[in-house]
C-alpha cells in the first residue's frame, strides 16, 4: 500500500478517464488510484478496473459534493498520509498534481490548491482567459472569496488538489452546499490550516459535455454566493 491516493470523481466518464488514469500511472506510478464512480450508466466503472484502479459505487447519482467527500472519507479511513484530486475530463494534467503533492509532502503547506489564475516562475499572467460571462463571475467570486478567507484567493472552484492527512477530516465530511470546493476553502481556513494556491496549467475537457452549464452554472453561482455570505455572518457573530 502506498502512503498516497489519487481519487477521481467520475460521471458517464468512459471516454476521457482511460487517458487520465494512463497519464497518473505514468506521472505518479506509485500512488494508489481511487475512482469514484457516482452512478454511472457507461462503461466507466469497467474502464476503471481495466487500468488498475479501485472503484467506489455510490450505486445512483448523487453529485460532486458526495463525490468529493467520499473520496477525501476513503483516504482517512484507509489511512492515507496524503491525497490527491484530479477530475475525470482530462484538464488536470498529473504532472501538475505531482507538484502539488510535492510541495506539500516537503512540509510547506497542508494543502495545494492547482490555479488557472495566479502567475509564478514558467506560468505567465493571463494564460488562461475565460468567457465574457465566466469572467464576470470569476471576478465576483474572488472579492467574495476575499471577503471570507480574509486573503486573496484567485481559483475558488478548482478541482486539483494535494492534501495532507491533517486536512482528511475537514473535506470527508458532507458538503452542505453545491459549491464544495469553496466550502473546502472555507472549512480549511476556519480550522487553521496552510493553504497554498499554485499555478499550474490546465487543459480543455477531453471530450464530452460540461456536466455544469445551463440552469445548474447558475444555481451553483447562486449557491457560492449564499455560502459566502453565511460564511462571513457566521465569522462576525464569532467576533463579536
Amino acid at each position: 500500500m502506498s502512503d498516497t491516493v489519487v481519487f477521481i470523481p467520475a460521471w458517464n466518464e468512459e471516454e476521457n478517464l482511460p487517458a487520465v488514469l494512463e497519464d497518473l500511472g505514468h506521472e505518479l506510478p506509485d500512488a494508489d488510484v481511487l475512482v469514484v464512480d457516482d452512478g454511472s450508466t457507461d462503461g466507466t466503472a469497467d474502464a476503471a478496473r481495466r487500468h488498475g484502479a479501485d472503484v467506489l459505487s455510490l450505486g445512483a447519482n448523487r453529485g460532486l459534493p458526495i463525490g468529493i467527500a467520499s473520496g477525501y472519507r476513503w483516504a482517512l479511513e484507509h489511512g492515507y498520509a496524503y491525497c490527491g484530486r484530479v477530475d475525470a475530463d482530462g484538464q488536470h494534467p498529473a504532472s501538475e498534481l505531482a507538484r502539488l503533492l510535492a510541495r506539500v509532502r516537503e512540509g510547506a503547506c497542508d494543502v495545494a490548491v492547482g490555479s488557472r489564475f495566479v502567475s509564478g516562475e514558467g506560468y505567465e499572467p493571463y494564460r488562461y482567459v475565460p468567457s465574457p460571462t465566466r469572467r464576470l463571475g470569476t471576478a465576483l467570486l474572488r472579492r467574495g472569496m476575499k471577503i471570507a478567507l480574509r486573503r486573496p484567493f484567485a481559483d475558488a472552484t478548482s478541482g486539483l488538489y494535494a492534501v495532507n492527512a491533517a486536512a482528511l477530516p475537514l473535506l470527508a465530511e458532507p458538503f452542505r452546499t453545491e459549491a464544495p470546493e469553496v466550502e473546502a476553502l472555507l472549512r480549511l481556513a476556519d480550522a487553521g490550516l496552510r493553504v497554498d494556491e499554485v499555478a499550474v496549467r490546465m487543459e480543455a475537457r477531453a471530450g464530452g459535455d460540461s456536466k455544469l452549464r445551463g440552469r445548474k452554472a447558475v444555481k451553483v453561482t447562486v449557491t457560492v454566493i449564499g455560502t459566502l455570505v453565511a460564511a462571513r455572518l457566521l465569522w462576525t457573530r464569532r467576533s463579536d
